[in-house]
């Protein structure tokens, strides 16, 4: 009995008790307000419907799951419309209820999809439309501006209103188009060998239409990758793992210093800081490569890049670590659990990220090869099942 129970009730994302009274309170506010607002709008002696009861439906899916793909504004408003319209034609043209009914719904839902509107409640509107009465019928397309487009409007705007002030973005994030699936690592920001393009052909085969946006799937799975990695790599910290004796720079110094001191020290990266060690950048081999030119002298800056840094900041360059650095670096703190090192990492395509503390200034380093000993060190440890690894990853007794 438990199996076939499980089939039938779904398995219900986990909610605060807040959560729930604020679905609940945003959807009431949002039905009062649209009938108070179509009171005041029509009169008391007018005989147009104030509310139809799709905007009930339209209410939860709103308040109660704002981040929804159906319950976005095109969602709500393109797909009334799109339904009235069609169940108003039906209506006119089919005089059967039970035949009108049916080609009214499959007609709504086929444009909605066509038109990226697809809203649940839109079946029922549709159906409003075709067996609402002679009340309805009277109205013919005047229907889908009263009482659907103002209704639609109004509820959508208690919506944003309400969803916004209370901690709820929306519209959801991400919900006005694709967003751009090209990090500097392939991977989702995790570094575990699922790339966009492989969510992107998995969503193609499994071929539903899903109550989740994609952006919101991806930021899902970022989560538990995450977490798996916190889980893997145990309590070990930035702190535990970084090199504290960082080579620094100072953002005016030559590009010549620059690389002298990547060649003395046997490093690729250099932190820029100011004089208080905050930091500002970082420098690496890369940039001396790919952003500077060579001959004889060493690197420098060629003409196309002191012009371009000239146009962007409105004063010619001086040729030093300042116009040649990744400024908008990631910074660690001492805190920062490996694994989400490891994330962070991935995520920019990065090899080393600065360590900094409370004041903002530079307290240490992380590479990629610290993750590597740190993670390899925590394989390594004492096992939950009493083994140890042994030779070539095999596990033997301890």
């Amino acid at each position: 009995m438990h199996a076939i129970w499980r089939r039938f009730v779904p398995d219900a994302t986990p909610l605060s008790a807040r959560e729930r009274l604020r679905s609940a309170c945003g959807a009431m506010l949002g039905i009062l307000a649209t009938g108070a607002l179509g009171a005041l709008a029509l009169g008391a002696d007018t005989t147009l419907p104030l509310l139809i009861a799709p905007m009930g439906a339209s209410a939860v899916l709103l308040f109660a799951v704002p981040a929804s793909p159906l319950a976005q504004p095109w969602s709500i408003v393109g797909g009334n419309l799109v339904a009235a319209t069609v169940g108003v034609s039906v209506a006119a043209t089919v005089h059967d209820p039970v035949l009108g009914a049916g080609l009214a719904v499959g007609g709504a839902i086929v444009l909605m999809m066509a038109l990226r509107c697809v809203h649940p409640p839109s079946g029922a509107v549709a159906l409003t439309a075709v067996l609402g009465g002679p009340a309805i019928r009277d109205l013919g397309y005047g229907f889908v501006v009263w009482p659907v487009a103002a209704n639609s409007l109004l509820l959508l705007t208690a919506a944003l209103l309400f969803n916004n002030l209370t901690g709820r973005p929306y519209p959801h994030p991400g919900a006005a188009g694709v967003p751009d699936h090209r990090p500097a690592d392939p991977t989702l920001a995790a570094g575990i060998g699922v790339t966009s393009g492989d969510l992107d052909a998995a969503l193609k085969d499994f071929d539903h239409l899903l109550d989740i946006g994609r952006g919101d799937l991806e930021a899902i799975l970022r989560q538990a990758q995450r977490r798996s990695y916190r889980r893997r790599s145990g309590a070990a910290t930035c702190a535990a793992i970084m090199s504290r004796d960082v080579i620094a720079i100072a953002p005016q110094a030559p590009l010549t210093e620059a690389l002298a001191l990547l060649r003395r020290h046997r490093i690729k990266v250099l932190p820029v800081t100011d004089e208080r060690a905050q930091v500002l950048g970082i420098v690496t081999q890369t940039d001396l490569l790919d952003k500077a030119a060579w001959d004889g002298r060493g690197p420098h800056l060629g003409l196309g890049r002191r012009l371009r840094l000239t146009a962007a900041r409105g004063r010619a360059p001086h040729g030093c670590v300042e116009d040649i650095m990744t400024a908008s670096v990631a910074r660690l703190r001492p805190e920062t659990p490996i694994g989400e090192v490891v994330l962070e990492m991935s995520r920019l395509g990065l090899h080393h990220l600065p360590v900094v503390g409370p004041d903002e200034c530079l307290v240490g380093i992380v590479s990629q090869s610290d993750l590597v000993l740190a993670l390899l060190a925590e394989a390594g440890g004492p096992r939950d099942d009493g083994l140890v690894p042994g030779p070539a990853g095999v596990a033997s007794p301890a």
